[in-house]
């Protein structure tokens, strides 16, 4: 496909006009600002890449709003005409993805006082792992997505604990489902200044629709992720959908007055980015420039949990654990010993009856 473009009149970084011609690269006309000092090609492409910044962006949303890359090939094919292989197109999600966990980090939210509290199972590689998330009510922001290999009444203290961290501020209430481990995981976090209000039917007012529906998202996304082989690549996968979630797509609920308004809006964040053209456009810029400060939430006081309570949230996963095995007709464990040959098991026993 060929594109004829105009020769320059200013900086695509800080448009500054004071720029000269730089030589060439690839065959290109390079230019050079000497304000900011940054080298830039004629065609709207990044420093180094061939494809232009609007098709790398187009990708990348397509990828977050559910596509597999296979169709997002097929669909780079029939709108711009050109051929980009799955490879490639996942080499864009991924590092694109990394500039912008890194740019969005330090923004925090202005939520409100009623969090949203729920898990989800994710299949990585044959394996279940557990999802847990914490929204907020009022803005529909994402505070917090905790990749686990269990749903411990520790892991939904450190999502508990990640959510506080972002938004800032301790809620007043929090809404759950009927997982016992938030009984003993919130007042833990919070004490007494947290109501727990467990939601028992979700056709009962309050309930938990919002975060189920959440979920409803998520799985769609990660249904066709199929290329996922580690936890450390769904925790790198999330964390952008996390970015896509809240600063980059319209939520319907708090679209309805007309105007386009995400999460992150709700939530008073001031961030200049409408989509993702305008992030990679700018993402070497936004790097270096911080949002603006906000004082770093105070640290929350301690409330040890005894270990008796401990031992009782354990053996009762390890139960809840069994009977999914004995559904699924899954074998128990042997015992310590069980699969030695009987000489060497009776040799043990003598060996302990001489002493």
């Amino acid at each position: 496909m060929s594109y004829v473009v105009a020769e320059p009149t200013s900086c695509k970084y800080c448009q500054s006009p004071d720029i000269i011609r730089f030589g060439t690269y690839e065959g290109g006309q390079r230019y050079y600002c000497k304000d900011c000092e940054r080298k830039f090609t004629k065609l709207d492409t990044l420093l180094k890449m061939q494809t232009s910044i609007d098709q790398i962006s187009s990708a990348v949303a397509m990828y977050y709003e559910g596509l597999s890359l296979n169709e997002i090939s097929r669909m780079l094919k029939q709108i711009y005409n050109i051929d980009i292989s799955d490879q490639g197109i996942y080499n864009w999600v991924e590092r694109f993805t990394k500039d912008a966990i890194q740019i969005t980090g330090n923004y925090h939210p202005d939520t409100g006082y009623v969090w949203l509290a729920d898990e989800t199972v994710i299949d990585i590689s044959g394996k279940q792992y557990w999802l847990i998330d914490v929204i907020d009510l009022k803005t529909r922001f994402l505070l917090a997505s905790r990749l686990s290999a269990h749903r411990y009444m520790d892991d939904m203290r450190e999502a508990l604990k990640e959510a506080y961290n972002r938004a800032g501020k301790i809620p007043k209430v929090i809404m759950t489902d009927q997982q016992i481990g938030y009984v003993r995981a919130i007042p833990s976090v919070f004490g007494t200044n947290t109501k727990h209000l467990q939601v028992k039917k979700f056709t009962a007012k309050p309930n938990n629709n919002i975060i189920e529906r959440l979920h409803g998202t998520i799985k769609a996304r990660t249904k066709i992720m199929r290329d996922l082989k580690s936890p450390e690549t769904a925790e790198r996968i999330l964390d952008g959908f996390f970015v896509h979630y809240n600063f980059m797509r319209p939520h319907e609920t708090l679209s309805k007055i007309g105007a386009d308004t995400t999460p992150a809006m709700k939530a008073n964040i001031k961030f200049p980015y409408m989509n993702w053209e305008q992030l990679i456009r700018h993402s070497q810029v936004a790097k270096v420039e911080p949002p603006p400060a906000r004082p770093d939430a105070p640290h929350l006081p301690v409330y040890p949990i005894s270990e008796r309570e401990r031992k009782q949230e354990y053996e009762r996963i390890r139960k809840q654990e069994r009977r999914r095995q004995i559904k699924l007709g899954i074998p128990p464990p042997r015992k310590c010993g069980a699969n030695k040959p009987k000489d060497i098991q009776a040799a043990i026993q003598t060996s302990r009856l001489d002493k």
